[in-house]
């Protein structure tokens, strides 16, 4: 008997938030996974960056990999790295004339070819990867894939910091399937041109 009454808490819990975000104007239909979100209500308890906590793995595992791969594998776990620890910066090409690249962008890209990919691509902008010299050039699709990662990790950062004050939890799980969203097309191929 007694774990049936557990089980009748059980679904009265998971009925409770489907009925509460219904009155926050949010579909049941929109629920797609509601593990996923009882994760991150956890999670929000006590944000850590720790990537083995259930609602980071998955999000690991389904979009910051698939995202942040290219053929390019060594400087692929750079790149996730310095978005990890908040010192990757990208900026626009046309700020150095070519004239003064030095001798390794060979190995680094270049404005004809993407340094991730090694495919030769208009690079419009390049990384940098912390306190190093070496810039990377890198083409839009990388770029989007790269910035989309880099947005849920500021979203992510800015709540564990405890900055996000004006949204509730509820907003907040919304923001961050935003973010997801982005991810999954960046990783898809979807990016805007003008980038």
């Amino acid at each position: 008997m007694g774990e049936a009454l557990s089980r009748a808490g059980c679904f009265q819990g998971f009925f409770s938030s489907i009925f509460y975000l219904a009155d926050l104007g949010v579909p049941a239909r929109n629920l797609a996974d509601l593990s996923l979100y009882n994760e991150f209500r956890l999670w929000k308890d006590e944000p850590t960056m720790d990537r083995t906590c259930p609602f980071l793995d998955k999000i690991y595992q389904e979009d910051i990999f698939p995202c942040l791969t290219f053929s390019k594998s060594e400087l692929a776990s750079a790149v996730l790295e310095a978005v990890e620890n908040n010192t990757l910066s990208i900026e626009p090409v046309g700020l150095q004339p070519i004239r003064f690249v030095k001798a390794s962008a060979v190995e680094c890209g270049g404005p004809k070819k993407c340094a991730l990919t090694g495919q030769s691509k208009s690079c419009k902008h390049r990384i940098k990867l912390g306190d190093s010299s070496n810039y990377y050039y890198i083409s839009p699709f990388c770029r989007y894939r790269i910035t989309s990662v880099c947005n849920f990790f500021t979203y992510i950062r800015y709540i564990q910091q405890g900055l996000v004050k004006q949204q509730d939890v509820d907003q907040m799980f919304w923001e961050v399937m935003q973010l997801r969203k982005e991810m999954s097309l960046a990783k898809l191929g979807y990016f805007k041109e003008e980038l």
